[in-house]
């Protein structure tokens, strides 16, 4: 009952609302097979390759490992990187969408995210913030230039034993050292921030404009580790929506959901479409 108290909640101010932040870490990503790694054991779990060389997560998520091992470092993110390219986001992106196309002003998207999902569901690239930078971006490894590109023909051929990167590497354009992903990592003093530091400058200028508006933030999937994004949420001004399956608490007015983000995403929408009709 309370439940569904709480998710009526949820879809009238949604209604209401005159523009939608949605804020979102990686739990978002979960309806979409992608991983969410909850601490050591988490990971290992799904890589036994890294539990056997006793490998964390925050180990490998290191830009050293492009200057020590090269094969180890794109064997790392080019699994990721190859994994990205093959998910379809899940439906509650699409109701996301929906949502914010139907509020009377254009929302915004901050994510921690480095998977590219908000721009293949279709939300414009303009209005999204990846404050962790993006997979999808590279930069030279030796920090020639403050240069971030992309390339379309960007591939990898991964051991599966071992998840190490065989064959040619991705190289810098501009001198031919080892390429990185342009995101930022454990321990990281050469991430170039220049696409990121854009978008959020692009966020702020959208926050200016909606200081009198009925603002309404959805957060989903942003644990605790995650506090940027979580601060975010609850240091703006309207109504925060915090839907988490394990830390859905919240400031005083938020509305909460122990809920997986599509589960949660389709519960609201389903109150919304009977208020319209």
């Amino acid at each position: 009952m309370i439940k569904n108290l709480t998710i009526q909640q949820a879809a009238t101010v949604i209604i209401a609302a005159d523009t939608i932040l949605i804020t979102a870490g990686a739990g978002m990503g979960v309806d979409s097979e992608l991983p969410d790694f909850r601490g050591q054991q988490g990971f290992w779990k799904a890589h036994p390759q890294y539990a056997a060389a006793n490998l964390t997560f925050i180990d490998l998520a290191n830009p050293i490992w492009f200057e020590q091992d090269p094969a180890r470092a794109w064997g790392f993110y080019g699994y990721r990187y190859q994994l990205y390219q093959q998910t379809h986001p899940h439906p509650g992106f699409a109701l996301l969408k929906r949502w914010q196309d139907n509020a009377h002003q254009p929302g915004f998207v901050v994510t921690s995210n480095v998977d590219g999902q908000f721009q293949k569901a279709g939300f414009s690239e303009e209005r999204i913030y990846e404050c962790h930078g993006a997979i999808r971006y590279l930069q030279c490894s030796a920090s020639c230039k403050n240069e971030v590109w992309t390339d379309p023909e960007l591939s990898f051929d991964i051991e599966p034993q071992q998840l190490l990167a065989t064959g040619d590497l991705p190289l810098c354009p501009y001198c031919g050292e080892l390429a990185r992903p342009n995101v930022l990592m454990f321990g990281d003093r050469d991430w170039l921030s220049s696409r990121s530091d854009q978008q959020r400058q692009c966020f702020y200028a959208w926050k200016s404009t909606i200081t009198t508006k009925k603002i309404v933030t959805i957060e989903l999937g942003a644990g605790s580790s995650v506090g940027g994004i979580r601060c975010m949420g609850a240091l703006m001004p309207g109504t925060l929506i915090r839907i988490n399956p394990r830390e859905a608490q919240g400031p005083p007015g938020t509305i909460s959901l122990a809920m997986g983000a599509l589960e949660a995403l389709q519960a609201i929408d389903a109150v919304i479409q009977n208020q319209r009709i």
